[in-house]
């Protein structure tokens, strides 16, 4: 039986953090990865609970300096430092990673089992990874994860207009740079310079066409070609220029200057109907791609067809 992934509740009870929301990914054959948000802005001072044991780490990206952080593994303190905001710091819970909890804090955690490191390097062809390298409170001035840790923590506050597409690329991109960053991973593999044959590209759009909420997972997906994530993901993205969960972006806001066209409806039942997650959603997103309003792209739309007729 596979053991629960340290996230959510899991990660944010023994870190008084009353609140961890998380996104879960699921796009390698034996992994699930998974982002946690944690704050708490008036902690009780004492020492962190034990996380739960297993063969896999925390990747950490700091929002606030810390300063005297002591830092503990396997039982006793082994380190008293300065955490800095904007830094990355790595947990191995196999060492039961704790930290005097006396000062307000506010993290994501990247829970990375050691299968996912696993998949990465089969997928890449290279050698399994051993452990990766760092040090316990050394902090890396990583601009990777502060970027996809950005993202990510837009789309945890975003959750209901978050799609799945979105987290499976987000965290698998965070999989494989920790990989390389931090386990000296080196593929073997040639790089990929084809895109996807026309079957499986008319198939794949097909695929995402069908599922304009965005429910499917990349694994899915590439599952169907008897192709990896990663493999799938960059021949897409040869043929059409755009990853998958942009290119359904953009099939949204088709759908919905369609719906637009044919139909009078109101802007709340296009939203839904094309797949956004509300109103203030399709109006974000489609503002952002086409560069005005729906509503002021449908008035334009009126006009054009009174003028020709």
């Amino acid at each position: 039986m596979a053991q629960a992934g340290v996230y959510g509740s899991r990660l944010g009870q023994p870190l008084q953090a009353k609140n961890a929301p998380s996104l879960i990914a699921r796009t390698l054959r034996s992994a699930e990865l998974a982002v946690t948000e944690t704050r708490n802005d008036g902690p009780v001072p004492g020492l962190s609970g034990s996380l739960p044991s297993a063969d896999a780490y925390l990747v950490s990206l700091k929002f606030r300096d810390y300063p005297d952080c002591e830092c503990w593994e396997r039982g006793r303190s082994v380190i008293k430092t300065n955490i800095h905001g904007g830094a990355t710091y790595l947990y191995d819970l196999k060492r039961d990673p704790r930290y005097v909890i006396d000062k307000p804090f506010h993290s994501l955690f990247f829970y990375l089992p050691r299968s996912a490191l696993d998949d990465i390097a089969r997928q890449a062809g290279a050698p399994r990874i051993g452990e990766l390298a760092y040090e316990p409170g050394i902090g890396h001035d990583d601009a990777v994860v502060r970027n996809l840790g950005a993202s990510l923590l837009d789309a945890l506050r975003r959750a209901d207009e978050t799609n799945q597409l979105f987290v499976d690329h987000m965290l698998h991109a965070l999989t494989a740079h920790v990989a390389q960053a931090y386990g000296g991973l080196r593929p073997n593999a040639k790089p990929i310079r084809g895109g996807l044959a026309p079957w499986q590209l008319d198939r794949a759009c097909d695929r995402l066409e069908s599922d304009l909420a965005g429910k499917l997972s990349l694994r899915q997906i590439a599952a169907e070609f008897g192709l990896s994530v990663d493999h799938f993901s960059r021949a897409f993205r040869i043929s059409t220029g755009l990853p998958p969960h942009r290119w359904l972006l953009r099939q949204r806001v088709k759908a919905a200057q369609q719906l637009m066209t044919v139909r009078d409806v109101p802007l709340s039942e296009v939203a839904k109907s094309a797949g956004f997650a509300n109103q203030s959603h399709f109006t974000k997103v489609f503002s952002t791609i086409v560069g005005v309003s729906p509503g002021a792209w449908r008035r334009d739309m009126r006009g054009s067809s009174d003028s020709e007729t």
